[in-house]
């Protein structure tokens, strides 16, 4: 069964009582704004299967504003999206005409990139989910080598939107913009993978690398919703986790070797 089928029919369907295209047909059209406000004022939350559907679908719609937000979708844009349906999602027949379609009709509707990481935040509470399409900004952000600062505009202002700290920007830039000219992670880079403030004692580190460790749990993302085919970016997120960790406690042994 497609994840578009099976995600509608088992959780938003349900939820808003039709078919898989009026569903479908919500996210993308006027209605579906108010649709989503309500059920979050309702305290209403979706299935396995319908925040899944949500995630691909608030993916390919963001990632249609990101590939647009330099005046043009590149070449280079168009081929990282068809690279993601082919390569990471697998995606055949319908399910690779209903994510074209979405990413299609993203482009063009009136929403804005903000309304949507807003609508999903609203939905989905698992911070490490909303971490997750933010990072797959990033890697369509410099599918083509830089970083227009339309998509750097968005890429810092969209972590509030997204209900995320602000220090994730310069985190993702350290990985994705590894060697740009005029910009320069350095430690405080891991710190803010962390979310942690270097004046943390190591307690205190340790227990915030704990808790972004166990948030990007392969077993507890698919929980949430996070389509398998997704789950090397996760892994990737995870190595990032690690890396942030050991590096600082390194950082931090040498210093206490001089002292």
């Amino acid at each position: 069964m497609s994840w578009l089928g099976a995600g509608i029919g088992a959780g938003i369907g349900m939820m808003f009582g039709g078919p898989i295209g009026a569903a479908l047909g919500a996210w993308v059209g006027s209605s579906f704004g108010s649709g989503l406000k309500k059920m979050a004022d309702a305290g209403i939350t979706l299935n396995r299967d319908g925040a899944q559907t949500v995630f691909i679908v608030t993916l390919f719609s963001m990632l249609a504003k990101m590939a647009k937000a330099d005046g043009q979708v590149s070449k280079a844009e168009i081929q990282l999206i068809e690279d993601f349906i082919k390569n990471n999602l697998r995606l055949t027949g319908e399910d690779r005409e209903q994510a074209i379609k979405i990413f299609q009709n993203a482009k063009s509707d009136s929403y804005s990139i903000y309304d949507y990481a807003e609508q999903y935040r609203q939905l989905i509470r698992n911070q490490a989910m909303r971490e997750m399409v933010y990072r797959l900004l990033f890697a369509v952000a410099f599918a083509d080598g830089e970083l227009h600062p339309a998509e750097e505009k968005i890429l810092r202002q969209i972590p509030a939107s997204l209900g995320l700290h602000e220090s994730i920007f310069s985190a993702m830039f350290q990985e994705f913009g590894r060697g740009a000219a005029g910009h320069s992670g350095g430690l405080q880079a891991h710190y803010d993978i962390l979310e942690c403030s270097p004046d943390a004692n190591d307690r205190e580190l340790k227990l915030a690398y704990r808790r972004k460790a166990a948030e990007f749990h392969p077993d507890k993302l698919a929980a949430k919703g996070l389509p398998d085919e997704f789950m090397r970016h996760a892994e990737d997120q995870m190595k990032s986790i690690t890396v942030a960790y050991d590096t600082i406690v390194a950082a931090r042994k040498r210093e206490a070797a001089v002292n």
